[in-house]
């Protein structure tokens, strides 16, 4: 579906194309006539005239001709050298290159009634300098005020939490209704970027406020949740310890031998009331 898409946009951009385009006999006689005189002016200030008939456009530029007014056919002329007749024939240069331009940032109100500032960027490039100099009159101003337009309406439509997490998915969105927008045009939107999403000052206070809590929350959850398994293994360890009353000597000399690795000045060791009884019956 995408190829045929795309080869029917490429089919209607050629008969657009082809229909700007007028062939010579278009001119009428007094056009023929006026070509003519220019002709022989030409032929007969040579050399001198061959610097004004004959005309460079670099690699990255197009030129479209103009005689008496009409395009020629054939489309745009280069890269490298064309001629052109004096007096007749004026031409315009396009530039091919990739431009690349900030959106202002746009006060848009989402779906959920939410004041956000939203800008990006757009990278686009003339396709057809003849459609981009024939079908309006600033192809670069208009893509400008196009994509502000568009960012508005599209982000309208959104959530803010859709707005936050699915940049990707609104810049595809913006980049395919730029580039169908601006087909007559000669325009191909190469790529569309969300740059920054700016939110009021209270609602950011607010969302770190709820943020906070939610990670208090977690936190005391965690903390019973470590409380419980800690009393687990505590009702565990003292089920071993009574089994068998020499382990808690064990322990006691365990503990001892903690406290003496902080180098402690004073140490307090519990004896056991069994060793208590012994020495006081002896």
């Amino acid at each position: 579906m995408d190829n045929q898409g795309v080869s029917m946009k490429e089919s209607k951009r050629r008969e657009r194309q082809s229909a700007l385009e007028n062939s010579d006999s278009g001119i009428g006689l007094c056009g023929w006539l006026l070509v003519g005189l220019s002709l022989m002016l030409m032929l007969v200030t040579l050399p001198f005239s061959i610097w004004m008939c004959i005309k460079i456009v670099k690699e990255y530029e197009r030129a479209i001709i103009f005689r008496l007014g009409r395009i020629l056919k054939g489309g745009a002329k280069g890269p490298g050298l064309f001629f052109i007749l004096p007096c007749t024939d004026n031409f315009i240069n396009v530039d091919m290159r990739t431009i690349t331009f900030d959106i202002p940032p746009q006060e848009v109100l989402t779906k959920d009634s939410v004041t956000v500032s939203v800008d990006g960027v757009v990278y686009y490039r003339v396709q057809n300098a003849t459609l981009a100099v024939a079908n309006i009159t600033n192809a670069d101003a208009a893509t400008r005020l196009l994509a502000q337009t568009t960012l508005r309406n599209v982000l309208g439509t959104k959530n803010l939490a859709e707005i936050l997490s699915d940049r990707e998915e609104i810049a595809h969105s913006m980049q395919s209704t730029l580039d169908d927008a601006t087909d007559d045009w000669g325009i191909k939107v190469e790529r569309v970027e969300i740059k920054d999403v700016k939110l009021p000052l209270q609602l950011q206070r607010a969302m770190a406020a709820e943020a906070e809590a939610s990670r208090e929350a977690r936190a005391k959850v965690i903390a019973a949740e470590g409380e419980m398994n800690a009393s687990r293994a505590l009702k565990e360890a003292s089920l071993v310890i009574s089994e068998a009353p020499s382990a808690l000597q064990l322990r006691y000399l365990q503990t001892l031998n903690t406290i003496a690795a902080e180098k402690n000045s004073t140490i307090i060791f519990p004896l056991p009331m069994d060793m208590m009884h012994s020495l006081m019956k002896r």
